[in-house]
């Protein structure tokens, strides 16, 4: 299904310029699960923008595989790096500054995707293509758009909300909202996505929430709000659309004496803080968007394009409507990940490792559900 995602928001900041160093032979294989077909030839700018870092992924995952997959397709290519810090001028200012340095291609994960309409049209006047990563840019001209299908990990936490309620011998459990941010085009569909699972189930929503800037903080806050509207007893489960403002839902449970695992807490990214709360029984689950594989078809995408070739058409098999017209589109399966298929899913692939999630204060749990032997 094709589905238009869009939503609103509105310094300037240095850029890391990586150099990515090597010999100008050819390049290596594939680590991603995308075209494994080698690039090659000569080199090229690649402009890779990241919207904020409150988010453990983006400088810890996106960033570092990003690049990697860019060196080994082309070792004399160029990643011109830089993280907006969830502002959309310094975001402005650094695509600017990225064009004025002779990057041939932008990756772009807006911090706005309306607000990053601008970056997309500038880059379209100069000749230079535009691949939207992880948030669709709005009613602007795109390339390339390389996501996940938000709304289908909406109605995956919904699901598992529901089912672990359902154990628990509540059929239609009263549940609180934690969305995230409204300049997030991924949030309302994530957010959709879960409400047509609840309203399917007549599961009540009683509170719920848009977070600005995916805040844990402000997250915790929210929950504080609502626990002092509905008291301890007026809610059965949270929903929280990722794993950091699921932290803040079980540090506000936790402040008024309150238990989080029963009120089967969701979360997203699968970052180590999230697997150990679910390790340690205080976070229901999260779910795993395959970032290696998200990164590389990315670099898979750029590298020719700063080449001045056409990517394989394989790596975008599908489309979505921007608002500004159809944009070819690789949009890459989730997983719901809890700790009965942690270690086969994301200590296979590389994400995190057991050693990371199953630090000292977390091995007694990770031994009772298997992780450590």
């Amino acid at each position: 299904m094709r589905r238009t995602y869009t939503h609103a928001r509105a310094l300037v900041a240095g850029l890391t310029t990586v150099a990515l160093a090597g010999a100008a032979a050819g390049c290596g294989g594939s680590d991603s699960g995308g075209s494994s077909g080698s690039s090659g030839g000569k080199g090229g700018k690649i402009a890779l923008l990241l919207p904020e870092s409150k988010t453990a992924r983006y400088e810890s995952q996106d960033k570092p595989r990003f690049i990697k997959r860019v060196k080994q397709l082309c070792p004399t290519c160029e990643v011109i790096y830089a993280n907006a810090d969830q502002d959309a001028a310094k975001q402005q200012s650094q695509a600017d500054s990225a064009l004025a340095q002779g990057a041939k291609v932008m990756v772009v994960d807006a911090v706005d995707v309306d607000a990053a309409g601008s970056i997309a049209q500038k880059a379209k006047t100069q000749g230079v293509p535009v691949v939207s990563y992880g948030r669709l840019i709005a009613k602007a001209p795109l390339d390339y758009y390389v996501s996940i299908d938000p709304y289908q990990v909406g109605q995956q936490q919904a699901k598992a909300l529901l089912a672990a309620q359902k154990k628990r011998g509540t059929a239609k459990p009263r549940i609180v909202m934690i969305n995230g941010s409204p300049t997030d085009s991924n949030a309302g569909p994530y957010k959709k996505g879960a409400e047509d699972v609840f309203k399917a189930a007549g599961a009540p929503i009683v509170k719920s929430y848009d977070t600005p800037d995916w805040s844990p903080d402000k997250a915790r806050s929210e929950m504080q709000g609502a626990e002092s509207a509905l008291g301890k007893d007026g809610f059965d489960a949270v929903y929280a659309a990722n794993d950091g403002m699921a932290g803040g839902v079980i540090s506000a449970l936790k402040s008024q004496g309150v238990d989080p695992g029963p009120k089967t807490i969701t979360g997203q990214d699968a970052e180590v803080t999230g697997l150990q709360q679910i390790v340690a029984g205080n976070q229901l689950m999260t779910v795993y968007q395959p970032i290696p594989k998200l990164a590389a078809v990315s670099a898979e995408i750029a590298v020719p394009l700063a080449q001045g070739k056409k990517p394989p058409a394989d790596l975008t098999p599908k489309e979505v409507d921007n608002g500004g017209g159809k944009v070819k589109s690789a949009l890459l399966p989730t997983i719901a990940i809890d700790e009965k298929n942690m270690d086969s899913v994301i200590f296979k692939d590389g994400f995190a490792t057991a050693k990371q999630v199953c630090s000292k204060n977390y091995a007694k749990a990770c031994k009772q559900a298997g992780l450590l032997k």
